[in-house]
């Protein structure tokens, strides 16, 4: 009888691996996390820009806002044409 239970036991414990492991997503390799990590940080930056530009009054802080939604583009533009390291491009 318990030499049954541990059967039974053991295959439900590999099923469950099996299925967890199909469920799992593909790896994504580190340069690449890293790279939509940031994308996603200067989206959010931007976004927060935006709303204070709508909001500013004094021109000097309106040419400070503008000035940095530039730089955020620009660093958007080179992560853009970077190649990711170990993406394959088929």
């Amino acid at each position: 009888m318990a030499i049954g239970w541990g059967k039974s036991y053991e295959e439900q414990m590999e099923e469950a691996s099996q299925r967890a492991s199909a469920k799992r997503e593909p790896r994504v390799p580190i340069a690449e996390r890293v790279q939509r990590q940031r994308i996603e940080s200067l989206k959010l930056s931007r976004s927060r820009i935006e709303d204070q530009l709508s909001k500013a009054v004094r021109p000097a802080h309106r040419e400070m806002l503008m000035k940095a939604l530039q730089a955020i583009e620009e660093e958007a533009e080179q992560i853009a044409q970077t190649p990711v390291a170990g993406k394959d491009k088929s």
